[in-house]
């Protein structure tokens, strides 16, 4: 019974934590974007802008079910998985006993310096490191066969929601979640090594500051049929909900492209950057040689069997038939 609350208590987490994507509160601000945007570049009334967001072919799709499946399951799953992998807490210990050997000591960097200005560089730099942490690994999932044998989960969604951000096989959770870890680790460690006690995380509402506003902003109609382009210019710097979509296209002329997740400059600087100019994809989803259904085969098995080919072809050294990703 204890086990079954707990859990319940974990999957309404992402609607009441502002620290999550779904948000109850993001939920209603992207809502809120999307009618502005309808009303002022489409002349869209409100009631025609809610009827499109909320319509059952999207919300009640056989891929939109899928995800509500996947977001139970893996809750599941990563419940089990997360206590066993390393925390935190253990990499930041490493890294402050470590550098004391380093620098034989621990010195007390810029003393001088006022609190709120070591509070905005952490946040900053925080954010910085753990966005282009996420577009590596990303790129990585797309480019390396086996990973993509994983990450194509993400991709064979037809219709996108706010939910289809957890349509992930629980690996490719895995990966992200020693990501954060990591980089977390890095930020506060080193920080908190050089300067101590004022070392402090901006926050709104308990999330990143940064975060926060890219969310309130409209960062669940990535996951949306609603277009929304920033334009040439912001695009080069901010991922906007166009450009997402353009990433999830089933036209591979407008895949490999787009793979921040905040800003675009990682996408830009690397090659990958597609700006949102010649209109909406006319579909979503992924082509290639395997079948795209939403059983629960697909998502959860087909992967391991398709990563088990991939590997013994790399043992064979045969590259003739790796997955194809997009």
């Amino acid at each position: 019974e204890t086990a079954i609350i707990d859990y319940l208590g974990q999957l309404a987490d992402p609607f009441l934590n502002s620290q999550k994507r779904v948000f109850v509160g993001y939920l209603v601000a992207a809502m809120i974007v999307a009618i502005g945007f309808s009303y002022v570049l489409g002349g869209k009334s409100c009631r025609e802008t809610l009827s499109s967001l909320f319509a059952r072919r999207v919300w009640w799709s056989k891929s939109a079910r899928a995800d509500y499946w996947i977001v139970a399951i893996n809750q599941a799953i990563m419940m089990g998985v997360m206590p066993r992998l390393v925390g935190k807490l253990a990499v930041v210990t490493i890294l402050f006993e470590t550098m004391h050997i380093w620098f034989d000591g621990r010195p007390n960097l810029w003393p001088e310096a006022p609190g709120w200005f070591i509070a905005i560089l952490f946040t900053t730099t925080l954010f910085i490191l753990d966005d282009a942490a996420k577009y590596v690994i990303h790129r990585a999932l797309h480019r390396i066969p086996l990973l993509w044998c994983f990450h194509r989960v993400h991709h064979t969604a037809e219709t996108l929601t706010p939910f289809t951000v957890y349509r992930t096989h629980p690996v490719e959770g895995v990966i992200f979640a020693l990501r954060a870890t990591f980089i977390q680790a890095l930020a506060i460690g080193v920080f908190f090594f050089f300067f101590g006690g004022r070392v402090e995380l901006l926050t709104l509402l308990g999330a990143n500051i940064f975060l926060f506003l890219f969310n309130v902003a409209g960062a669940n109609l990535r996951h949306s049929h609603v277009w929304i382009s920033y334009g040439r210019l912001v695009e080069r710097i901010l991922v906007s909900p166009a450009q997402h979509q353009l990433y999830h296209s089933i036209d591979p002329r407008d895949g490999i492209a787009n793979y921040g997740a905040v800003l675009a400059v990682w996408d830009w600087l690397g090659g990958s950057l597609r700006l949102a100019e010649e209109g909406p994809p006319t579909a979503f989803g992924v082509r290639d040689n395997l079948p795209t259904t939403h059983s629960m085969y697909s998502i959860y098995l087909l992967p391991i069997v398709e990563a088990s080919r991939c590997l013994y072809r790399l043992f064979k050294k045969d590259r003739s038939n790796m997955p194809r990703f997009s």
